[in-house]
């Protein structure tokens, strides 16, 4: 019998439908056999039960689910010879054992064991979607939603490749159709069936996944810089009172905007406390001293930290709890308080302060109390972001993390409307998990956990592009999660509103033009106005033979040329800070742009290059008024305008596995390279970011206690 069960060995590529009675197998298999002009197998129990009941008007027993494994087995394997390159079976012998354990609470161990071997490459569960159709054999038409978990468990368990296919007859069709091209091109790839169910279901292009691997085999060309942008060279400066004049001018057309703030708050703050991390990894209290560990280690960021200690926004409440928690905590030495200070403070089951967002962390005293950055982002987007008495605020955050933030924003939001006398509207995005990467090992192959299964990481904060272009809304400011202070908040207000006013101008001018360019009523003359504009404005480069040009081609090249998402970007002056920085940059096609540029895309190898970085003034502090909206009132689509040649390779370890990892092009960087982009020279005190919790100590962040 169990001879009888064995399936012949083929190149030929398997799909079998799987899924209770009446879910349209049938008639999907013929289908998909019609399609791909090939063969399918009916379901050999359909027949076998049939004449049994019209000969003898008895149903199924137990004693006929080995035949009918036998003759679905033959069925297949017969129908192998003369298969097309696939063969698309209406059924198989593991749904027979399922229907086994279903009515008979039992399965025959031959029949077990066969159906646990039989391989396919992928099952498509048929859903109960559909309506229930009667027959002379089906009588189930109640519990359908039951019987569907119990088929769906069944894959699960034996571990079988599957896709649940749902819809119409039609949507079926195309949608199989789709996966089925997409199995045959991911195993020409070398993925196996099961690779590809989890690349399908994490909403990954295979395509995308080929550059990817492109990318770790060939490299990425690094990011030429011309030189970098300087005041009078692609960086704008205003005076105090062009400033007022910019931000005045804001408040004066604001009403007619909805605008936004948008607030990347994904990541961990892991990196917040790396050195404390590094030290309890390296530290035992029984055998050293903190002194001796600080000498040990050059740990210069610990012995900053526990100078500090006190004037930390969190301390009184780890500090609280300690006392609470040990009695007799003031008669221990210093070495061993501050030790237990810093597992608090870190520990999963305490305050955990490394994997939670940096958004709820404590930043800064506000009279008795602290504030989180998120309750500083609540009160700084009523002074800037807000028009007719709204406010709109967004948040990227990740979907664990998110009943944090609500809990926050529940508890602050409603004393800070009342204050401002304006509400805010808070809402939420993911980053999209389809925009993940596939991580490599050492030697560029896809990197797999000890399960076997591809690993995949976020691909950094350029995959948020695609949430940018979601907002609705006309203006959007930018401004990253740790970039906040609680005090000078009427000058950053200003500075904020300054760039916006500069936008909105800019904006204006570029709309009207590129009105009269769509509707052909400018003129020669005027075209000269344009290229003035663009040029000393917009920085914008224009070909040397843009001259030679028809009338007709210069209008499409203006065209192109100004029908772009506008950003203005606020530049701080560089004081040795790590990051990203405004420079002229020269593509593949000899054509200069403004671009921020992050150090890590530049060849540092290259003398020339490291030089040009290092002579950079300016650095950007992520301080960005977005307008996303083309003159007709339209949303750009964004993804138009990344360049996707601007990502980097990262080296990565995660459970002791070394790899490599592709991000995407920055949000700031890559990601908006093909933007109108405007640099503007703002004051320092707009730059506060919390890189290490060490910064929570400067000045910026300091309130004196009452």
């Amino acid at each position: 019998m169990e001879e009888n069960l064995k399936q012949k060995r083929s190149q030929i590529i398997k799909i079998t439908l799987f899924g209770p009675e009446s879910t349209g197998k049938s008639t999907l298999a013929q289908q998909l056999a019609s399609h791909f002009e090939t063969v399918w197998t009916p379901e050999f129990a359909r027949n076998y039960l049939q004449e049994k009941w019209n000969k003898k008007n008895e149903i199924c027993t137990s004693q006929d689910l080995l035949p009918i494994a036998v003759g679905q087995t033959k069925l297949e394997n017969d129908a192998l010879l003369n298969a097309n390159k696939y063969l698309f079976c209406d059924t198989n012998i593991l749904l027979t054992k399922v229907f086994s354990e279903i009515y008979y609470n039992f399965c025959d161990p031959v029949l077990d064991k066969a159906a646990k071997k039989h391989n396919y490459d992928l099952f498509f569960l048929t859903d109960i979607d559909v309506p229930w159709e009667k027959d002379d054999l089906r009588d189930s038409p109640d519990n359908r939603v039951q019987t569907f978990e119990i088929f769906k468990k069944a894959l699960i368990k034996n571990k079988k490749p599957f896709i649940v296919i749902a819809g119409n007859k039609q949507q079926r069709f195309e949608k199989a159709v789709l996966i089925i091209n997409q199995l045959d091109n991911a195993k020409k790839m070398g993925f196996s069936s099961h690779d590809f169910v989890q690349i399908y279901k994490h909403g990954i292009n295979l395509e995308t996944i080929a550059a990817h691997l492109s990318f770790y085999k060939n490299g990425i060309a690094k990011t030429y810089i011309e030189k970098p942008a300087t005041l009078k060279d692609g960086i704008l400066a205003f005076s105090e009172n062009e400033i007022l004049v910019l931000a005045n001018y804001f408040d004066a057309h604001k009403k007619n905007f909805k605008l936004k703030k948008f607030v990347p708050a994904s990541g961990a703050a892991s990196r917040m406390f790396k050195f404390l991390i590094d030290f309890l990894n390296d530290f035992n209290l029984d055998i050293e001293s903190f002194n001796a560990y600080i000498i040990r280690k050059n740990a210069v960021e610990l012995n900053i930290f526990l100078a500090g200690l006190e004037k930390f926004p969190f301390f009184n409440e780890i500090d609280s709890q300690l006392n609470q928690t040990y009695a007799d905590l003031k008669t221990w030495s210093r070495d061993k308080r501050n030790y237990f200070f810093i597992k608090h403070l870190l520990d999963s089951s305490h305050f955990d302060y490394a994997n939670k967002p940096k958004g709820v962390l404590p930043f800064h005293y506000c009279g008795k109390n602290v504030a989180t950055p998120i309750e500083e982002h609540l009160k700084e987007s009523v002074n800037y972001a807000v028009s007719n008495n709204r406010a709109y605020l967004h948040f990227t955050v990740s979907e664990h993390h998110k009943v944090l933030f609500e809990e926050i924003i529940l508890s602050k939001k409603n004393q800070i409307e009342i204050e401002s006398n304006a509400a805010i509207t808070v809402n939420f995005s993911y980053q999209n998990k389809a925009s993940d990467v596939l991580a490599v090992d050492s030697k560029n192959k896809p990197a797999r956990d000890k399960n076997g299964k591809l690993i995949f990481r976020p691909a950094g904060h350029g995959a948020l592009i695609d949430n940018l272009g979601l907002l609705d809304a006309d203006i959007i400011f930018i401004k990253n999660i740790d970039n906040v202070i609680s005090s000078e908040t009427e000058k950053i207000t200003l500075f904020k509103k300054a760039l916006a006013g500069l936008l909105l101008q800019l904006q204006n001018q570029t709309f009207s033009f590129l009105k009269s360019i769509n509707n052909k009523t400018i003129s020669e003359i005027s075209i000269q106005k344009v290229i003035a504009f663009a040029e000393k404005k917009l920085f914008l480069e224009f070909t040397e033979d843009f001259d030679k040009y028809t009338f007709d081609n210069k209008l499409n090249f203006l065209y192109q040329m100004l029908n772009k998402p506008i950003r203005v970007c606020g530049m701080v002056r560089n004081e040795g800070e790590f990051g990203g920085g405004p420079f002229w940059v020269k593509d593949e096609k000899g054509k200069i742009s403004l671009q921020i540029v992050e150090m890590n895309q530049i060849d540092l190898t290259n003398t020339i290059q490291k030089k040009r970085s290092e002579t950079a003034t300016h650095f950007n502090p992520v301080d960005l008024v977005c307008g996303l909206k083309s003159y007709n009132g339209v949303k750009f689509n964004l993804q138009q305008f990344v360049d996707s040649q601007s990502g980097f390779i990262v080296e990565k370890s995660k459970n002791g596995l070394n790899l490599k990892a592709y991000e995407l092009p920055g949000l700031w960087n890559g990601a908006m390279s093909k933007w109108i982009t405007v640099f503007v020279e703002v004051p320092l005190m707009t730059f506060n970011p919390v890189k290490t919790v060490n910064d929570l100590l400067k000045p910026s962040h300091q309130k004196i206690k009452n």
